[in-house]
C-alpha cells in the first residue's frame, strides 16, 4: 500500500504508545484518523483534545460511518496486544479492509526515507528520544516516532520537513523486520517476550536477522558485549570502538566524555541518571556524528535532554520526599534503575512498588526478578498485571513474593498501597511497572507534596 494513496485510518488499540505517534502522523497529513481502545487514559484524552474520535466500545456498531464499507484508500492498524475475539477488529478481517500492524506502517512510511532505527529489549525509547532531540535542537531535523513521550516535546511524535524519520524498532512479534534503516543502533538483547520467541536463540536470531536490514553503505552500531559481528560498538566502561569515560556524578547530573577514534568531546552533561543512560547517550552521539552534525551542537543538545515520561521521571523532589516513576519490567531495567536511584541517594531508604507485567513474563523470569527485588530495602508488591494475557495456574506475586530473600515485603492492592504511602510518607519511593501502575502516580504525588 503506497502512502500517498491512504485517505482514512482506523486504529484497533489507538491508546498504545507507538499507535498513538502513528495516528497523529496520520492526522497531521490530513487523513481521517479515528480508533478504539478499550480505556480512557490521559493519551487517548490529548488524542481526542487533537481532534482524533476515540470509542471504547468494542462494538462494530459504534464505528464511524465511513469505515463500515472497505475502500481501497482506507488502511486498519493493529497491535497484537489487541485480542483475537475483538469484534470491532474481527469485523474489519471479515470485511475485507487492508490490515496493517504498527511495524508494517512504520515499513510504509520510512519506506524511500533516510532512516534511522533504535532496536533493543532495554534502552531502546530513550536512545531514540535523545537522537530525535539531538537532531531537532541542533537544527538538523527529523520526524519521530517514539516509544514514549519526549519531556522536551511533551509528545511521542515529532514532525520535521526534511526527509529523515527517526523510529523506534521494536523486537516484539518480530516487528522491527519490516524495516530497512540507512542508521541502526541495536542496544540490548536480553531474553523477553519469551512468549514468542520461545527461547534467547531464537530472539539473538531475530536481532541479527534485523542487523541484515541495513540499507547498502549503512551504518550499524552495537552495544559492546552483544552476540552480533557486524557493527561498530560502543559502550561506556569497556573496550569498544565508540566509548563514554571519566564518569562522575556533579549535583544531580552524570557528567561524561565522550570517545571514538577520531573525536573526544570533553565534560558532557546528561540530565539522565544512571551508567545505562550515558550508555543510551553514547550511542545517539554517534548517530548524529555520522550525520555530520558539528560536535558542539551535540554536546548542548545532551545537556538540554530533559528525558522521557516515566523513564526515570521525577514526581517530587524535596528535601523531604523524592518520588521517581520508572516503566522499568524486566530483571535488567529494574537492575539499572536501582543501580541509578542508589548512585544518587546511596544513604536513603529505598521503597519500591512494583507491578509485575504478563504472566509468562514473570514465570519466566521469577528467580531473576527475586533477586533483583530482594536489593530494595521495603518493597510493596502489585498483582499482576496480565495485558494480553490469560492467567497461568500458580503464576502470581505471591508466587513472586515466596522467591525472595527480602524481608520487609508483602503484597498490596492499589487501596492498600495509597494507605500505605499515607502513613509513612517514605523519604525516597519509587513506582515501577509497565502497566496500568501510572495511575497511582497523581494520588502518590499528592500525598508526598501535601506532607
Amino acid at each position: 500500500m503506497e502512502l500517498n494513496h491512504i485517505q482514512r485510518v482506523y486504529f484497533v488499540g489507538i491508546g498504545g504508545i507507538g499507535m498513538s505517534a502513528i495516528a497523529r502522523y496520520f492526522a497531521k497529513r490530513g487523513c481521517v484518523v479515528c480508533g478504539y481502545d478499550k480505556t480512557r487514559t490521559n493519551l487517548t484524552v490529548a488524542l481526542e483534545q487533537e481532534g482524533i474520535l476515540v470509542s471504547y466500545l468494542d462494538d462494530a456498531a459504534v464505528l464511524p460511518v465511513c469505515f463500515l464499507a472497505n475502500n481501497s484508500d482506507t488502511l486498519i492498524v493493529y497491535t497484537p496486544a489487541i485480542p483475537k475475539n475483538s469484534e470491532i477488529l474481527n469485523y474489519f478481517k471479515d470485511n475485507g479492509f487492508i490490515l496493517k500492524k504498527r511495524s508494517e506502517v512504520l515499513g510504509i512510511i520510512s519506506k524511500g526515507q533516510f532512516c534511522i532505527a533504535v532496536a533493543g529489549t532495554h534502552g531502546k525509547t530513550t536512545t531514540s528520544s535523545i537522537v530525535a532531540h539531538v537532531l531537532i535542537d541542533s537544527g538538523y531535523g527529523c520526524t519521530a516516532f517514539l516509544g514514549g513521550i519526549a519531556s522536551n516535546y511533551n509528545s511521542n511524535f515529532i514532525i520535521g520537513n526534511n526527509n529523515v524519520v527517526v523510529v523506534e524498532a521494536d523486537e516484539y512479534d518480530r516487528s522491527f523486520l519490516t524495516l530497512h534503516p540507512d542508521l541502526a543502533v541495536i542496544t540490548s538483547m536480553d531474553a523477553d517476550h519469551l512468549d514468542i520467541y520461545g527461547d534467547a536463540a531464537h530472539l539473538h536470531e531475530s536481532f541479527g536477522l534485523f542487523a541484515k536490514q541495513l540499507k547498502p553503505q549503512g551504518t550499524l552500531f552495537v552495544r559492546k558485549g552483544l552476540p552480533l559481528t557486524a557493527g561498530l560498538s560502543y559502550s561506556v566502561g569497556q573496550d569498544s570502538q565508540i566509548k563514554g569515560q571519566n564518569i562522575r556524578v556533579e549535583g544531580s547530573k552524570f557528567v561524561f566524555d565522550y570517545v571514538d577514534t577520531d573525536l573526544r568531546i570533553s565534560d558532557i552533561q546528561l540530565m539522565l541518571p544512571g551508567k545505562h543512560n550515558v550508555e543510551n547517550a553514547v550511542a545517539a552521539i554517534a548517530v548524529a556524528l555520522k550525520l555530520g552534525i558539528d560536535h558542539h551542537k551535540i554536546k548542548a543538545a545532551i545537556a538540554s535532554f530533559t528525558g522521557v515520561k516515566r523513564r526515570f521521571e521525577y514526581i517530587v523532589n524535596t528535601p523531604d520526599h523524592i518520588y521517581i516513576d520508572d516503566y522499568a519490567h524486566h530483571p535488567e531495567e529494574l537492575r539499572a534503575c536501582f543501580d541509578a536511584v542508589r548512585q544518587l541517594y546511596p544513604d536513603k531508604k529505598l521503597t519500591v512498588i512494583f507491578q509485575p507485567h504478563l504472566f509468562t513474563r514473570t514465570r519466566d523470569f521469577a528467580a531473576e526478578f527475586a533477586k533483583v527485588l530482594s536489593t530494595v530495602d521495603e518493597l510493596l508488591l502489585l498483582e499482576i498485571y496480565p495485558a494480553r494475557e490469560l492467567p497461568l495456574p500458580g503464576i502470581n506475586s505471591q508466587f513472586l513474593l515466596d522467591k525472595m530473600s527480602l524481608k520487609s515485603k508483602r503484597i498490596c492492592g492499589k487501596d492498600l498501597v495509597i494507605e500505605e504511602i499515607k502513613n509513612t510518607k517514605p523519604e525516597l519511593l519509587l513506582t515501577v511497572g509497565a502497566g496500568d501502575i501510572d495511575t497511582l502516580i497523581q494520588p502518590l504525588k499528592a500525598i508526598l507534596r501535601d506532607v
